[in-house]
């Protein structure tokens, strides 16, 4: 059996347009890990802050201030982006500002807390916007059938590239440390190697994937505003396509859920279990290979029991990963909720992707990944916002915090039911 079959993909789509595509979950994948999860997220509270007892919810408000502008902004980006056939060179544009904030928190130091934030918060909200137009190019590429098979390709493709920026962090901060040398003075460093393979990485996309999206003639000169006017009416048309929006009431729930995990894992592990750096990166490096093989795993596995039956599993997962999480006292059983964590993360993920481009009118790809986009990083605020807000509240409870965060997840799981794949999928048809 060929893994990588021209049988998922639509005519006239080649392997290399997927391997371009892929490489952008490839390159951009660095960042979460690196930043927002295993390095700068812990480097932030204990030396930035200087682990004061506001710094996780600074941390938490931080991302939430990047992610109510990516909600304001993404859903008229990517009407505009369909409208003017411009997915491809505004992602040019949205990379270079990513990587070049990525590479500005290496002029961070303990005690820059206002320059950490903003640059947080601007690079935050680059990537964002380019992985919300990445995901755009999903249906143009997958045959209906195979969405799930080749966005799990993407997102266990991407963890690869997580690793490697990771591995080398990891060397980084090993020779450091036996160097005697202090945070302070390698953790830039890591800031700059992650900046340099999403570059890197990123001309693969640019060279290798292609845009099909034609300029609308009758509204090549729009402006975002009249995006937005069009976004506006999207929504009171919202009954033509009520499995989209439950599915995006069902994101709003789980993916808060998810943001926790990528935002505070680290946090949690250092300060809650009490492990070392190298220890938390050894933990966020398991956790990717996991989400690597979850998520390739379960695309295949999604296509064949139906994706709203795979997403619903990944949810119960999640529940049982919050619990050990609040319940475990040791570094052992920690682990045992990271690996659970690292599979469900790859392919809920995948998931939720995939069904967000089966319900999306093939016309409107960039601007219904908008709308998914406003959905994941409002969960975004909600997740990560309220763990940060519990454990203030608590006088640092952070057991409290990440074991009502199972809540997000069964809500998430209530709100699935409604769901039906079908009906989702002609009604994006029949809009087009």
């Amino acid at each position: 059996m060929k893994v990588f079959s021209t049988d998922a993909l639509n005519p006239g789509v080649r392997k290399r347009e997927l391997l371009g595509w892929a490489m952008y979950d490839f390159a951009n994948s660095g960042y979460t890990t690196v930043v927002l999860t295993a390095v700068f997220a812990a480097y932030f509270v204990g030396a930035v802050a200087g682990g004061a007892p506001w710094a996780t919810f600074a941390w938490t408000a931080a991302l939430s201030a990047s992610h109510v502008i990516v909600m304001l902004s993404m859903p008229a980006i990517g009407a505009w982006a369909d409208r003017h056939g411009a997915k491809k060179r505004l992602l040019v544009f949205i990379t270079a500002g990513c990587v070049t904030t990525t590479a500005a928190l290496s002029l961070v130091s303990p005690g820059g807390v206002a320059l950490a934030i903003g640059l947080v918060i601007a690079s935050n909200v680059f990537f964002s916007w380019g992985e919300s137009l990445i995901a755009a190019f999903l249906p143009e590429l997958a045959r209906p059938e195979s969405m799930g098979r080749v966005s799990g390709w993407g997102w266990s493709f991407g963890y690869l590239g997580g690793m490697l920026a990771l591995g080398l962090s990891l060397v980084i901060v090993l020779q450091s440390q036996a160097a005697g040398r202090t945070a302070e003075q390698f953790v830039p460093l890591t800031m700059l190697v992650t900046a340099t393979l999403f570059a890197v990485a990123s001309l693969f996309t640019f060279g290798l994937l292609r845009e099909r999206t034609m300029p609308s003639q009758s509204q090549a000169l729009g402006s975002l505003w009249s995006s937005w006017r069009n976004l506006l009416g999207t929504y009171r048309r919202a009954k033509r396509y009520k499995d989209y929006m439950w599915l995006l009431a069902c994101a709003v729930a789980y993916q808060g859920g998810v943001a926790v995990t990528i935002a505070l894992a680290a946090i949690y592990a250092e300060q809650v279990i009490g492990f070392a750096q190298q220890e938390t990166m050894v933990l966020i490096f398991v956790l990717n290979i996991a989400a690597a093989l979850g998520a390739f795993a379960f695309g295949y596995w999604q296509d064949r029991i139906g994706h709203k039956l795979a997403l619903g599993i990944t949810l119960v997962g999640w529940m049982a990963t919050c619990a050990i999480a609040a319940l475990t006292t040791t570094k052992g059983g920690f682990w045992y909720a990271a690996v659970i964590a690292g599979l469900c993360m790859g392919s809920s993920q995948s998931s939720g992707r995939a069904m967000a481009g089966l319900f999306a009118p093939p016309a409107q790809l960039a601007e219904f990944y908008g709308l998914w986009t406003f959905a994941t990083r409002l969960a975004s605020i909600i997740g990560p916002l309220t763990y940060g807000a519990i454990t203030w509240a608590t006088d640092g409870n952070q057991r409290l915090a990440i074991a009502s965060t199972a809540v997000l997840f069964a809500v998430g799981l209530v709100l699935l039911q409604p769901v039906n794949m079908a009906r989702g999928r002609q009604a994006a048809l029949a809009i087009d």
